[in-house]
């Protein structure tokens, strides 16, 4: 069950209610999270289900880019892979984000639909299933 939360002191709140329906199972993340680049990211909040790509030069992480409309992914950046799917809805100002690397994710519930770009995913994250309800 989702909740939406208010955070004290601060106007924004983030609606949690599809979280644990996009993400089924977590069964690894990446170990203490990262801190995302969220530079040109435009909505307010990341949901979870949101694709999570890397810099290979850097290891900068940040969310998979949206298309200039914001209703769907754009390409994979060059120089970047696919990193894992975030696990928890964050605000884009506040991006400490949970990224699962094996699991069980529900694509039809996801913010974005992945279908442009799944099967690339699926075959950079071969530990997620990715399973509809």
């Amino acid at each position: 069950m989702g909740v939406t939360v208010n955070l004290v002191n601060d106007a924004d709140t983030i609606d949690t209610s599809k979280d644990n329906i996009v993400i089924v199972d977590v069964f690894a993340s990446i170990r203490g999270g990262r801190s995302l680049d969220t530079t040109g990211f435009t909505p307010m909040v990341i949901k979870a289900g949101h694709v999570i790509i890397v810099e290979t030069a850097t290891g900068i992480h940040k969310p998979m880019p949206l298309d200039g409309g914001g209703t769907a992914y754009a390409a994979l950046p060059a120089g970047h892979t696919y990193a894992g799917i975030l696990i928890a809805s964050i605000l884009t100002k506040r991006p400490f984000a949970g990224i699962l690397v094996q699991g069980t994710v529900n694509p039809a519930a996801a913010p974005f639909s992945m279908t442009s770009i799944l099967a690339a995913v699926k075959t950079a994250l071969p530990l997620i299933d990715f399973r509809q309800d």
